[in-house]
């Protein structure tokens, strides 16, 4: 399915981790798909400042020219985000990263940091990776970039949380002081489990007591 007009979100607090999460419920039976075509993964670059309105419009001919080379684009663009949510969570939940999930992050590396350049912007120096019209991949070479800061260099990496809802699985980086953040949104998955509590505190006592 297609996306037209979806608002992505912010909410993993590192690109990479707000990749993973273009997909919602990970782990029901029914996951909700945001990229559902090229022009989805065009739109989450442009949400995410990740290729500005030029580049996106001259990506979006490009793909209208190559379906088959978007199409392609797409499915590698969703097989790094699962390999992302997989090596996430295993971090998450204290485990070792599957070894071919990692892998297939490095085989996205290899593509990315060539393209890295670094570039002055005013007083400062910073990395930008260099793209043309006919690189319609150019919206993951940053978000395998951030995968692997994430994993190598950050000190938030021993902060990863997925959501504790039974039915979202995305990823955030806990910013609260004592670490004890939950859910991936309180007015969001917390809202929910608290009614699905009340409610069934509800149903077992009518009377509404504990």
């Amino acid at each position: 399915m297609t996306t037209s007009g979806y608002t992505f979100s912010r909410i993993g607090g590192r690109l990479c981790l707000d990749f993973s999460n273009t997909i919602g419920s990970h782990i029901g039976p029914n996951p909700n798909e945001h990229l559902g075509t090229y022009d989805d993964l065009l739109a989450w670059g442009q949400q995410l400042d990740l290729i500005p309105s030029r580049t996106a419009k001259q990506l979006a001919a490009e793909a209208q020219r190559h379906p088959a080379t978007a199409a392609a684009c797409l499915a590698r663009a969703k097989e790094l985000r699962g390999a992302l949510y997989r090596v996430f969570t295993a971090i998450a939940t204290r485990e070792t990263p599957p070894a071919a999930d990692l892998a297939r992050l490095n085989r996205e590396l290899k593509t990315a940091l060539p393209r890295q350049r670094l570039f002055l912007a005013g007083n400062q120096v910073t990395w930008t990776f260099e793209s043309g019209p006919a690189d319609l991949d150019a919206m993951l070479w940053p978000v395998a970039r951030s995968a692997a800061d994430l994993l190598t260099g950050d000190e938030s990496i021993g902060r990863v949380r997925e959501c504790a809802s039974d039915t979202c699985g995305w990823l955030f980086v806990d910013t609260s002081k004592n670490g004890s953040r939950r859910w991936c949104d309180m007015a969001d998955c917390g809202n929910r489990a608290k009614a699905r509590r009340h409610y069934r505190r509800q149903k077992g006592n009518p009377e509404g007591g504990e």
